[in-house]
């Protein structure tokens, strides 16, 4: 199981490769689209990446609810326990 601090480089890892945020730039209050620029494709894929590397299911229905990184990070800390 991940802590909060993995799953938070994790999220900027992945944050970096697929939308090009600068890990710097990725903190538990930043909004992914309005802050980070995540459109709703790029989304999807930040969704799958998180699925595979924290072994986490994140329903269609939940994506939407996750609005900051914080959100994903708690959520994924959750499904972890």
């Amino acid at each position: 199981m991940a802590t909060r601090d993995e799953i938070r480089t994790g999220m900027a890892e992945i944050l970096e490769e697929i939308a090009d945020v600068q890990p710097d730039d990725v903190s538990d209050e930043k909004a992914f689209q309005d802050d980070l620029d995540v459109d709703s494709l790029s989304m999807v894929e930040v969704v799958v990446a998180a699925e595979e590397r924290f072994g986490v299911k994140i329903p269609d229905d939940d994506v939407q609810n996750l609005r900051t990184v914080g959100d994903a990070v708690s959520y994924i800390e959750k499904g972890q326990a």
